[in-house]
């Protein structure tokens, strides 16, 4: 069986508010939670690899683990600003296979570093590597310059990414 990496960030889980900054096309948090679980196990099978880039969770961390024993595939987090849920003494943090703040990967023969925040410059840039981030959600222009200008750096984000996690070759078509 082939195994396959997924990358995604700022999923944002019960998170109630994020429908509105971000304009979300849901109507409540079970819908949001309920669509984007259901996008996730549609892609990702039990033996896969999913990247999740940070803000995977607004809640506490018994509804985080929940949340995290829907979702297929064996799990790495790079923690981003919202994740407080990792701190809480409910959390089980066995369900990542690991947490970090950044990470590097190889993806077919590329190498990939990963940050919750878009960086200028990263690990082996200017050989080709690829940089994937989130944070920065849809935004675009001047609020956020760097994730339309760098050569080799992908939002994963689900708000720009049909909300569900990407491949790699995904990201880059």
């Amino acid at each position: 069986m082939i195994t396959l990496k997924f990358y995604t960030s700022d999923l944002h889980l019960s998170h109630k508010k994020i429908i509105e900054y971000e304009n979300r096309p849901f109507s409540s948090v079970e819908e949001m939670n309920d669509h984007l679980i259901e996008n996730w196990n549609r892609k990702v099978k039990s033996g896969d690899e999913v990247y999740i880039l940070g803000d995977f969770a607004f809640c506490k961390g018994n509804e985080a683990k929940e949340l995290l024993k829907r979702l297929n595939g064996q799990k790495f987090l790079i923690r981003g600003n919202h994740d407080h849920f990792v701190d809480d003494k409910d959390f089980d943090t066995s369900l990542f296979k690991w947490v970090r703040h950044y990470a590097t990967t190889k993806d077919g023969g590329n190498p990939v570093i990963m940050f919750h925040y878009p960086i200028a410059v990263w690990d082996r840039q200017h050989y080709g590597s690829i940089h994937l981030y989130g944070h920065v959600h849809a935004n675009i222009g001047n609020y956020h310059p760097l994730h339309l200008k760098l050569k080799n750096a992908y939002n994963v984000g689900v708000d720009v990414c049909h909300f569900e996690p990407k491949t790699l070759a995904e990201l880059m078509a």
